[in-house]
């Protein structure tokens, strides 16, 4: 490749929209409670997890165990993918957005959970009925989903907004 076709790709590449991506873990308990967090920087719940680190070659799974380890203190290799969402944006660019199978934990590894001050003021485990009113948004549907799918055996699920995409014929 030139010079100038170097340029004109990094332009190209450039000028593409860009996408942010996170990942999350689903942990339960064996009464198939969830588990939730607290963020100290934003009403509502959420599941461990956060942004994916890219441009440190990290990968949705990955960012997936690194977050709880970091927000729970809770090491742990993420599962099947359950769900993945496309959040188009508003305020800021769309997001993809994985949720993955953490599997159940027995009841000890409770209390080896440590929670990140810098980011959460707690955790909880919520039963499935709770949390459409823990969790705000979308991301209350893609929880949803990703429990159907889990108890389905169904596979990932694809989800536009927290819900499956309307398909267009013709």
């Amino acid at each position: 490749m030139t010079t100038s076709e170097e340029s004109d790709y990094a332009a190209y590449i450039a000028s593409l929209p860009r996408i942010l991506a996170g990942a999350a873990v689903l942990l339960r308990d064996a009464a198939g409670r969830v588990l939730v967090v607290e963020p100290n920087y934003r009403e509502g719940w959420a599941l461990p997890g956060g942004t994916v680190e890219s441009d440190r070659g990290e990968t949705p799974r990955e960012a997936a165990r690194r977050e709880a380890r970091e927000e729970i203190g809770l090491d742990v290799e993420p599962g099947a993918l359950l769900a993945v969402d496309w959040v188009p944006g508003t305020r800021r660019p769309p997001l993809v957005a994985y949720v993955y199978d953490g599997g159940v934990l027995p009841e000890e590894r409770f209390a080896e959970i440590r929670i990140q001050e810098e980011e959460l003021l707690s955790w909880r485990l919520a039963a499935p009925e709770e949390l459409p009113g823990l969790l705000p948004g979308e991301l209350g549907d893609r929880v949803r989903h990703a429990l159907d799918a889990l108890a389905s055996g169904s596979g990932a699920v694809e989800l536009v907004d927290g819900r499956p995409p309307v398909t267009r014929t013709g």
